[in-house]
């Protein structure tokens, strides 16, 4: 679902995790960011809570290695929550399954003290995989928003995100002497689609478990697997789908001058709607305008009746948002016109829910304090607003004033990655929802639930703890 672009500007890093995005990466030659891979011991109150240790990254290797060969697709991930599920009773946390269709909770209370409530998302993509890695996936299934049959691949790193809240729970569980209050654990379904936060609030999040202290969550990314990235503020763009329908009049491949070609509609209506950006929207501002999906016919000499258009739109402000919105509906509704469409075209929102992501000022100043001082100063970097969309902050929100954070973790080789910017290559690294993309193990995974202990300790490790 995403296109990713990479340079070497700070201006515009995009994420993508929901569907068609662009990525700046940030540099990493300047003081901040040291390319050493050494892992830093933690310092201050961060020592409360101890890292993983080698045979939990063996385990946990192997769990993310079954999810990424076994992905389910958003509001499926019934297997995915079972293994998170017995996980977390395992640990002695409370759980709670099926809400929201397949989502999980866990709590697990450790006398008074703050809640903090920790989120993955657990679903994948229909989409096929090419990494060539010997746990790549082969599953296959049915698209729900197209009814046809797809591949399915993790290539968007929510495996990657299971693993790390599992490591995370564990080690918090071991260590309850090591910290007080509540922790909440949520397995997300249905981030792709935008489903699954609103549908846990529906199904009695807010009210079935404690109002947390801060709500805090990250994601995986094609940055250098050691490093984080972070920042207050504006995090996220806010996203809108739409179904397009095109109306023509089918009619014999030889004979198109009898008929009205929805297929030649489509294309012109893709070629305009690129001009919404470049020509409608000022540099000062910010939008994406992405055609995502075409389909029409199904023979190469028939001209069919209809064709349809899956658009995404990202913006960072409702004014913005308006304006692209209706510049859409003009230009679908003209090019039908213009065309000789025999009615209308049909214009649907498309279900989900991609509000802004704004991480609390306050909030993030303490996460990033905590992660510098848990993995070094050189290995946690700023991140720039980004054109990609989340659903997480719906579940916060739903509380009425919970503040969130969310922040970034890279997952390429970090040899790797310094070469592709030595050589001005970023753009040919796998991104995410490439069928190519696909985190580096280690130290990605070790790196995701430091951030996690980190960021939680902030909240849960005693004052004065050593």
């Amino acid at each position: 679902m995403m296109v990713i672009r990479k340079r070497r500007s700070t201006s515009a890093l995009s994420l993508s995790f929901a569907t068609v995005v662009t990525l700046a990466a940030l540099p990493l030659s300047g003081p901040v960011f040291g390319q050493g891979t050494g892992q830093r011991s933690p310092t201050s109150s961060q020592a409360a809570l101890p890292g993983p240790s080698g045979d939990l990254l063996a385990k946990l290797e192997g769990v993310y290695k079954d999810i990424h060969a076994n992905p389910e697709l958003s509001m499926q991930e019934r297997r995915t929550a079972g293994i998170a599920a017995n996980w977390l009773r395992e640990q002695g946390y409370e759980v709670t399954e099926g809400l929201g269709g397949t989502g999980v909770v866990g709590l697990l209370r450790n006398g008074e003290g703050a809640t903090v409530l920790l989120r993955a998302d657990m679903d994948a993509l229909p989409m096929s995989e090419n990494t060539g890695l010997p746990y790549a996936s082969t599953k296959t299934g049915t698209d729900p928003s197209s009814g046809r049959k797809t591949g399915i691949a993790h290539s968007c790193g929510h495996d990657m995100h299971v693993t790390w809240l599992m490591g995370a729970t564990q080690i918090l569980a071991a260590n309850k002497d090591k910290w007080r209050g509540t922790v909440i654990a949520v397995f997300q379904p249905g981030e792709e689609t935008g489903e699954g936060a609103r549908a846990m609030v529906e199904d009695g999040l807010t009210k079935r478990f404690p109002k947390p202290t801060v709500a805090l969550a990250s994601h995986v990314l094609p940055f250098p697997a050691d490093k984080a990235f972070i920042r207050p503020g504006l995090m996220l763009s806010q996203s809108d789908s739409l179904r397009v329908t095109l109306f023509g009049r089918g009619g014999h491949g030889s004979s198109p001058e009898s008929t009205t070609d929805p297929v030649v509609m489509a294309a012109a209506t893709v070629m305009r709607l690129q001009t919404v950006v470049s020509r409608e929207i000022g540099m000062t501002d910010n939008a994406v305008v992405s055609v995502g999906s075409v389909q029409a016919g199904s023979s190469a000499n028939i001209i069919p009746n209809e064709s349809v258009l899956q658009l995404n739109i990202r913006t960072f402000n409702d004014q913005v948002r308006g304006q692209v919105l209706s510049s859409i509906k003009r230009i679908v509704n003209g090019e039908a016109t213009t065309s000789g469409a025999p009615k209308p075209p049909e214009i649907t929102t498309l279900a989900g829910e991609f509000p802004l992501t704004v991480n609390d000022e306050d909030a993030t100043r303490k996460v990033a304090d905590a992660l510098r001082q848990r993995l070094g100063s050189e290995r946690v970097g700023p991140a720039s607003p980004a054109s990609a969309s989340e659903d997480f902050t719906v579940i916060p929100r739903a509380w009425g004033d919970v503040p969130s954070v969310y922040w970034i973790v890279g997952g390429v080789e970090p040899q790797k990655y310094a070469e592709a910017e030595r050589t001005g290559s970023l753009n040919k690294l796998p991104s995410n929802h490439s069928p190519e993309f696909a985190p580096v193990i280690n130290p990605t995974l070790r790196t995701g639930i430091e951030g996690m202990l980190a960021a939680a300790g902030v909240w849960l490790t005693p004052p004065g703890a050593k």
